[in-house]
């Protein structure tokens, strides 16, 4: 096996017992960049020569006193929202040409900290406004979607241009490409990772978490990166939960839900995301029927927070400079002038709402499983699609549908591969569970996982 073919956690092992370098791993991971990005898309910036030097530091501190932990000597790259001292930040957008940061954000600085080799910046959908990311062609087949907001982060792992990345998830923008590209992404629970450095979307839904090959990697990622930080009014105080996965599945819980998750689904997903929830049973687990609460009011909550919030935060920018927006996020940034205070209220008020009816269903439940997105990744281009209901819908309220209730509690969500269509696209599972249970929809993850084959394997078309 080449080494940029290796998951964070295999990678991490061999460079511990010495069998390879990072200098090895991160000369592997740049040329399978090279080979690929032309099809693929996936950086706005590669700093190839920073990364080998970073490996070479890693490389010779290993020898000297031993690995800092995990991710030492590990290859990985920031979606283009994150700071990363001297380096552009430009949110994919012509708005913020030629902007460099000045300091890491708090999640560059963990990971720095922790010995992890940047590799460059990955495209995001400008500001992280979008659910397709047009820049970066599918992993699996590029004449199809990303997924966004952090496509260009799901691609850059699922075809071996980085052993993790670092996404951001306002409505699924993590879990939808993750999903769409075959490969593992975790929103942990809102406060838990700061976002300090971060360009926001929306303040009160926005969460940074990691996207790699296997469960047990965004495991070791989020052990690095969660963190207080008091630059970030959301960001928890006290001691950390436990993250790591350990355990197995007798006597938990796992709901199965009635409603809104299952509603207008391809029979693919249905039936890939059903046979997962049968192998939980199978695993140990007892399934629990559930009615998920408020369901008929997510996308209303959803939009109702998030348009008027990001407005606000471009209003300036707006204001000067609108030519330099894509079209389709001017649009939407226009929309929120018209939203009236009374209406993000409202919005405001259903959502305290729903985060106490969730909790309530949490009492009787250890995780909730559901479809992380309705269907596969869809052509590029295509803007709606026609259920067997009659009904036609958007394809970003499509793949937004399913993400966005854990953006709207802040309940920690991770979206890992359950099967593939017959096109060979990938489908996803999507593992919720209560505020800073993060660690048991790893440990669900990390079972189901070790249960069947495949897991890890990279996008099969990606060069």
């Amino acid at each position: 096996m080449r080494p940029f073919e290796l998951s964070l956690t295999e990678a991490s092992r061999a460079v511990r017992a010495r069998e390879l370098s990072p200098v090895e791993l991160t000369e592997s991971v740049l040329a399978r960049i090279a080979a690929v990005e032309g099809r693929l898309g996936a950086y706005v910036t590669v700093v190839a020569d920073a990364a080998l030097a970073a490996a070479v530091r890693a490389e010779r501190e290993i020898s000297g006193s031993g690995p800092r932990g995990p991710l030492h000597g590990i290859p990985m790259a920031l979606k283009d929202l994150i700071d990363a001292e001297g380096m552009p930040t430009t949110a994919s957008s012509h708005v913020r040409a030629g902007h460099v940061a000045e300091r890491d954000s708090r999640v560059a600085e963990r990971l720095g900290a922790a010995g992890a080799v940047l590799l460059g910046k990955t495209h995001t959908h400008e500001f992280a406004y979008g659910l397709t990311t047009p820049q970066t062609n599918n992993a699996w087949d590029h004449s199809r979607v990303a997924g966004g907001s952090s496509g260009g982060s799901a691609v850059a792992v699922a075809a071996g241009g980085a052993t993790f990345a670092m996404g951001t998830d306002t409505g699924g923008s993590i879990r939808v490409p993750a999903a769409l590209n075959g490969v593992v992404g975790l929103k942990p629970t809102y406060g838990l990772v700061p976002r300090t450095g971060v360009t926001s979307l929306s303040w009160s839904l926005d969460h940074v978490g990691p996207l790699a090959r296997t469960v047990q990697d965004v495991a070791l990622v989020l052990s690095a990166i969660a963190d207080h930080d008091p630059r970030d009014p959301a960001s928890v105080s006290g001691p950390m939960p436990d993250r790591f996965p350990g355990g197995g599945l007798r006597g938990l819980k796992v709901g199965v839900p009635r409603n809104h998750y299952f509603d207008r689904v391809t029979p693919e997903v249905e039936e890939s995301v059903r046979g997962a929830i049968a192998r939980l049973a199978e695993l140990g687990a007892e399934l629990v029927d559930v009615e998920v609460p408020m369901a008929r009011y997510v996308q209303a909550v959803q939009w109702g927070l998030m348009v008027p919030e990001a407005t606000a935060y471009h209003e300036r920018s707006l204001r000067a400079t609108p030519d330099l927006y894509a079209a389709d996020v001017r649009i939407l940034l226009e929309a929120g002038e018209l939203t009236s205070a009374g209406d993000y209220l409202r919005a405001q008020r259903a959502r305290t709402m729903m985060r106490d009816a969730w909790a309530r269903m949490f009492e009787g439940i250890d995780v909730l499983a559901a479809p992380t997105v309705p269907m596969t990744a869809v052509e590029a281009g295509r803007e709606a699609v026609e259920w067997a209901d009659g009904t036609t819908e958007a394809v970003s309220d499509s793949y937004v549908r399913l993400c966005a209730p854990a953006n709207i509690t802040g309940v920690p969500a991770l979206t890992l591969p359950v099967g593939h269509d017959r096109a060979g696209l990938p489908i996803g599972m999507q593992l919720m569970a209560r505020p800073f249970h993060d660690a048991t929809v790893l440990r669900v993850g990390r079972v189901y996982e070790e249960s069947v084959a495949g897991a890890g394997r990279l996008a099969p078309r990606a060069a």
